[in-house]
């Protein structure tokens, strides 16, 4: 009996994302976040969805292993967010900010992108974030 609850509690850990530091640098300088990594079809799906907070220093990042045209929506999302649009190489190619929450409204990036940032709205504008910013992170070739 505790070697199946064992490989249940190991199942429920393994399906919530990994947590991971992720550096933005912009013009006013390096800014550090704990992002949730999220590379799966079923979990970027899921995003942030029903969540009511996040914390200041945290995001999500979607990878989706290919470059090219990215749209995304804030169904089931209590959220506002900023969507930072970033190409393979950790290059930010676009950002849509302040998106609406519970909107089905698409959000397209304005290039072929490799990644999209997830922040709490406002984020941006906060540290300057522009395009051709750097993001860095494992996931971005340099």
């Amino acid at each position: 009996m505790s070697l199946l609850l064992a490989l249940v509690a190991s199942t429920a850990a393994r399906a919530e994302p990994a947590v991971e530091l992720m550096r933005i640098v912009t013009a006013t300088g390096e800014h550090d976040f704990k992002v949730e990594v999220v590379d799966t079809p079923k979990a970027r799906a899921r995003g942030l969805m029903f969540r009511k907070s996040m914390p200041a220093d945290h995001g999500m990042l979607f990878e989706f292993k290919a470059e090219g045209p990215v749209s995304m929506w804030m169904r089931n999302t209590y959220i506002p967010l900023d969507m930072v649009f970033i190409g393979r190489d950790g290059r930010v190619v676009g950002v849509a900010a302040d998106t609406e929450p519970m909107s089905e409204r698409i959000i397209t990036s304005p290039q072929p992108a490799y990644a999209v940032l997830e922040l709490n709205a406002g984020a941006a504008q906060k540290m300057s974030l522009a395009p051709g910013d750097q993001v860095r992170h494992r996931m971005f070739k340099r």
